[in-house]
């Protein structure tokens, strides 16, 4: 062999050379490293400490540091210690064998079982797809819940949004549609935990399994005591996974997402940490992109649809808080929980003059559902406005017509409230799944004044409107 071609040879087998730093400062999550030769591009992943310790670099200083963010624990990790650059950015694994485990940011399964062979490994930071690939078709997507497929309905391939401040009802509500999913939805679910407490992981884990949806489901946790780092980039993960079934499988994909604030909340971590300077209420400058570039992901192809539903924890009920707003403008539902509600034990404490769906137009659910959702609406509507008048003057100054409304309005206020299963254990009531024609059935005949003679009581809590005649 001549020495050229020994050469070229040589270059072939040649491996690229591996990439060292150096830890110049620790500041919490915050690490700064030198890099004499190659500096890494944004968004790789670094391993420090023999890869027990993983940073992912978001900024470059100068030509010889970057500045990166931990997503994981930095204890033990001093200046000096040694960095390796890994050659490309965070990745989850996609493939068949994901179905039915559960999965932490960087993939691994946490589920006390082994780790699933035969999987790909695709990066966290994808673009959207094209404008051209979308589809432009309006459909309904079915919950199986009363009160939500009457006043307002979801959109298969859309975002709806969950609503609420602490204690009202979101996580149940989510649980409940990955159950009733297995009934219309043939699909995958796929569910996401930014920020959650570690019981509900947990709880969640056994009740999807003692209920049988295990195997369509996929679970991804970055929970409350983890690195903001590793919150932020929790959601990203599952958005991989979500895309691989809806590209590659061309399966509809139902990406449940709890919470969408504490994705929020841990980039504004990461910007204060980083040293960014603070918008409107401390939020990070840049989070209506960061927002934005995770929902934009979120779309109806001609592929398949991924429909995203998604709780949004309200700081202090405040719906003009900056991380409520922004969320709004992304949703094609939004579904809001009042606390007033559940203190009044209507549940789901959905309120129904504050929620709307931009589905509910004749054009999408016909002119009979769209003619009986603004009756209701009315009802409710007049109702309210005469509980000042009930609360000071009492029930029997109003006139007969006033009456009759606030009868109807009652009567349809518990007949929107449902025993769900993932509640069984807790109600004693058996859960129900209820067809959107029996559901528009029944408020049609209690706005008729067909059950002007049951008692309130006899509505309430249950599923289709012939239970109140037993």
């Amino acid at each position: 062999m001549s020495e050229t071609s020994a050469t070229v040879e040589n270059l072939k087998n040649k491996v690229r050379p591996s990439n060292f730093g150096t830890v110049v400062s620790v500041r919490g999550s915050v690490v700064d490293i030198r890099f004499d030769t190659n500096l890494p591009p944004i968004y790789s992943l670094l391993h420090a400490n023999e890869g027990k310790i993983a940073i992912e670099a978001l900024a470059q200083l100068d030509a010889h540091h970057v500045r990166g963010i931990a997503l994981t624990p930095t204890q033990g990790l001093a200046r000096g210690a040694v960095v390796k650059d890994t050659g490309g950015p965070l990745t989850a694994p996609v493939g068949r064998q994901i179905v039915s485990r559960m999965f932490d940011v960087f993939g691994n399964a946490i589920d006390r079982e082994a780790a699933p062979t035969d999987v790909q490994w695709r990066s966290v930071h994808r673009a959207p797809p094209p404008l051209e690939r979308r589809s432009t078709k309006s459909e309904i997507f079915e919950t199986g819940i009363k009160v939500i497929d009457v006043l307002a309905p979801l959109e298969r391939g859309g975002k709806a949004g969950l609503f609420g401040g602490a204690g009202v009802g979101k996580t149940v509500l989510l649980t409940e549609m990955i159950h009733n999913m297995i009934g219309y939805h043939e699909g995958v679910s796929i569910f996401c935990g930014i920020g959650e407490r570690c019981r509900e992981g947990e709880e969640l884990y056994r009740e999807m399994k003692d209920a049988g949806v295990l195997p369509n489901m996929v679970m991804v946790f970055g929970q409350m005591n983890e690195p903001p780092g590793s919150r932020f980039r929790v959601g990203h993960v599952a958005l991989t996974m979500a895309e691989y079934f809806r590209d590659d499988e061309r399966r509809d994909v139902l990406l449940l997402v709890d919470n969408i604030f504490r994705f929020l909340q841990a980039g504004m971590e990461v910007s204060g940490l980083m040293g960014q300077m603070p918008s409107r209420l401390g939020y990070q400058p840049t989070m209506g992109t960061e927002l934005s570039a995770f929902e934009e992901r979120i779309a109806n192809t001609d592929a398949g649809a991924i429909t995203s539903i998604q709780a949004v924890y309200v700081p202090a009920d405040d719906f003009t808080d900056p991380a409520a707003v922004h969320t709004f403008s992304h949703l094609s539902a939004s579904l809001v929980l009042s606390r007033k509600r559940a203190s009044e034990g209507l549940y789901p404490a959905i309120d129904p003059l504050q929620s709307n769906s931009s589905m509910a137009t004749p054009g999408v659910v016909g002119q009979r559902h769209y003619e009986l959702a603004q009756e209701i609406r009315r009802t409710l509507a007049q109702y309210a406005s005469l509980k000042d008048i009930i609360a000071m003057l009492g029930l029997e100054q109003l006139s007969p017509q006033d009456r009759d409304v606030v009868a109807r309005a009652r009567r349809l206020e518990r007949f929107f409230t449902q025993p769900f299963f993932t509640t069984e254990q807790f109600t004693g009531l058996t859960g129900k799944l209820v067809s959107l024609e029996d559901a528009l059935d029944g408020c049609e005949r209690i706005l008729h004044d067909e059950f002007k003679d049951y008692s309130e009581r006899s509505l309430y809590m249950i599923g289709t409107i012939d239970e109140a005649k037993k």
